[in-house]
């Protein structure tokens, strides 16, 4: 009997230790700025930017392939490298920033190869519009940075949508594509 005791008690530890909580991140606003790409007169350039502002949380349970990621991005914050363009941007023909201050990211994420997630099926919501949409991790590295010691996770992650669903179709009548990459590009501070 004293042996079965035992042998229960190991086998409550050992499962109380392999389940890990999901360990939460900050987002550094400092490392993280969402960039996209669209299209300029049907192909003649591409333009991009990126927003200089954003925040969010992140969690991830690595051992359990599971984990959610949240962004948000102050419109107001575009950068083109170029104040008119912006300014056109921010304004209600495109982002309107003074009705929609934000544009938010939010998913889980999936496609874990070992303990690396390969995407993020979440949902888009830009110009008070939400539409599901799909991201692409194209690398995720978690680490202890040799600056400061705390531990960080970074990821590079791409989707593509149509802006046109999201009621933003300026240039449609000149014959830009709406198709539009959105590359979020994040590094984000473990919550100790």
């Amino acid at each position: 009997m004293h042996f079965f005791t035992r042998f229960v008690s190991l086998l409550a530890f050992l499962t109380t230790t392999a389940v890990a909580d999901p360990v939460a991140y900050k987002i550094d606003p400092d490392h993280t700025h969402p960039a996209f790409e669209t299209d300029h007169l049907n192909g003649l350039s591409v333009w991009r930017g990126n927003f200089r502002t954003t925040s969010g949380n992140i969690t991830l349970d690595a051992a359990a392939h599971t984990g959610t990621v949240e962004v948000v991005i102050d419109t107001s914050s575009v950068d083109l490298a170029m104040s008119k363009l912006e300014a056109h941007v921010q304004s209600g023909e495109i982002l309107d920033v003074a009705h929609f201050p934000t544009a938010t990211y939010r998913g889980r994420l999936t496609g874990f190869k070992g303990n690396v997630p390969g995407s993020v099926e979440g949902e888009f919501t830009l110009h008070g519009v939400t539409h599901p949409l799909k991201l692409t991790i194209r690398s995720f590295k978690c680490q202890p940075t040799p600056m400061t010691r705390q531990y960080v996770c970074g990821a590079d992650a791409t989707g593509e949508f149509d802006r046109s669903a999201y009621g933003i179709d300026y240039g449609g009548y000149l014959g830009f594509k709406m198709n539009t990459r959105l590359m979020i590009q994040v590094e984000a501070v473990k919550v100790e």
